[in-house]
């Protein structure tokens, strides 16, 4: 099976005209995604869906950067790039000219991700299988054979991820029954966003802890007391049982952040996310060091797996919030989810956006069936947005996201959808004043 095609294009949702979304850093966002199908040769008619999520402005500058891996991608057989993952990917994050674009950050890795995550969708359709249940049958080998170890292998050689893979094959079979029994524990973001007056925060609370969550994150950063009026307002609606996360969403700078914290941390938050930029390693140690019990949870933003690697070696984070589309696709997520497992930090993946919450799923479900083998202090975040869009669409219920069934990574768009918001023609952006 050979993929004979790669269409990339560019769909924006204008959640701004409702500021769902809305954060310190982000006041008025266009959920939006660059979107690759790879098409392929099988009589099947086989196709491999992959996004990136982005927040408007700029999306066509990564639906551009999709297309510049056409010459990379299209031709190769599928049974070649699954026997050769790690190459593969290296071939796609070293091109000798697209590389000085990144190396492996930015624009360029957002495309990556696209790319890479077709793949594995398509694989999974091929195989039959959820994506996060052909995870964890595959062999300790082959998943340690997609994995990239250069720059990381002083802290996570390959022997040492085969040998914690291979320590958690018992009880491999009992933990998959479970998590598809039961599902797996989810948090909700969409109750907090900075855009939404108090009111509405307060009924949106009272509306997700009778849904079921306990857990609840409101945004923080622009005006900090405002920020305690609405800390004080939604702990009052989750009541006694109920726990409460804050993220800044990278607003302050490291001073600042402990200065917030200090007041916020009157409201008893389990962790704040983002307290500063995602690139500054040595200040997210300093914070954790001094908020602490307050947890710093951080990795929405962060680039890639190296400086993933320098968050655990620093001890800078209580809390690893992988992204599916920010680092390199799921080849990379695996990398950073067995650093993790050797740390023993919590992966709590980051979601919401466009098909973030239909990506983490699988890659949570993973971890638990096959790598850390736990949900203490783990959950996912949940965005109740956009979900209507998508063909095998993410479900949580009574608190929890149910194990998808159907076969690939769940990221394939309806067609109507993917007509109706193409930006800047579809019917959504009609007199919308767009160029």
């Amino acid at each position: 099976m050979k993929i004979v095609s790669l269409d990339a294009r560019d769909i924006r949702f204008p959640t701004s005209l409702s500021l769902d979304g809305s954060d310190a850093m982000h006041p008025d966002p266009d959920y939006s995604c660059a979107y690759v199908v790879l098409r392929t040769d099988s009589p099947d008619g086989h196709e491999g869906h992959g996004l990136t999520f982005t927040n408007g402005r700029g999306t066509e500058i990564v639906v551009a950067a999709a297309r510049a891996f056409e010459d990379l991608v299209v031709g190769r057989s599928l049974e070649a790039i699954t026997d050769d993952f790690a190459g593969f990917w290296r071939i796609l994050t070293s091109d000798g000219q697209l590389r000085w674009l990144g190396p492996e950050k930015g624009i360029i890795h957002l495309a990556t991700a696209a790319v890479v995550n077709a793949v594995w969708d398509l694989w999974a359709k091929v195989e039959g299988k959820p994506l996060y249940r052909l995870l964890a049958e595959l062999e300790p080998e082959q998943i340690v054979s997609a994995i990239d170890f250069r720059y990381i292998d002083d802290v996570l050689a390959p022997a040492e991820a085969l040998d914690l893979l291979r320590r958690m094959r018992p009880g491999r079979e009992t933990r998959l029954a479970e998590i598809e029994a039961n599902g797996y524990p989810a948090y909700t973001t969409s109750a907090g966003w900075l855009g939404y007056d108090d009111d509405k925060i307060a009924a949106l609370v009272r509306e997700a802890s009778t849904a079921g969550f306990k857990h609840v994150k409101m945004k923080v950063g622009r005006d900090l007391a405002a920020d305690a009026r609405r800390a004080g307002l939604i702990r009052d609606a989750l009541g006694a049982g109920g726990v409460l996360m804050m993220d800044a969403n990278q607003y302050w700078g490291v001073d600042d952040a402990i200065k917030a914290m200090r007041v916020l941390g009157l409201y008893d938050p389990w962790w704040i996310e983002e307290p500063t930029s995602p690139d500054d390693v040595l200040g997210h140690a300093r914070i954790r060091r001094e908020i602490a019990p307050i947890r710093v949870a951080t990795g929405e933003h962060v680039q890639n797996r190296v400086i993933f690697k320098q968050l655990l070696q620093a001890e800078a984070i209580d809390v690893l919030q992988l992204d599916a589309c920010r680092i390199g696709g799921v080849n990379e997520t695996l990398a950073v989810i067995l650093m993790a497992a050797k740390f023993g930090v919590p992966i709590c993946p980051h979601a919401g956006g466009v098909g973030l919450c239909e990506y983490v799923q699988h890659l949570a479900m993973f971890d638990y069936v096959a790598v850390s083998g736990s949900l203490e202090d783990r959950v996912i975040e949940w965005v109740d947005h956009l979900h209507e869009h998508f063909l095998h669409p993410a479900v949580v219920r009574d608190g929890r996201y149910l194990a998808p069934t159907a076969p690939g990574y769940s990221i394939e768009m309806l067609p109507e959808s993917l007509a109706e918001f193409a930006y800047p023609h579809g019917v959504a952006w009609a007199g919308a004043g767009v160029a």
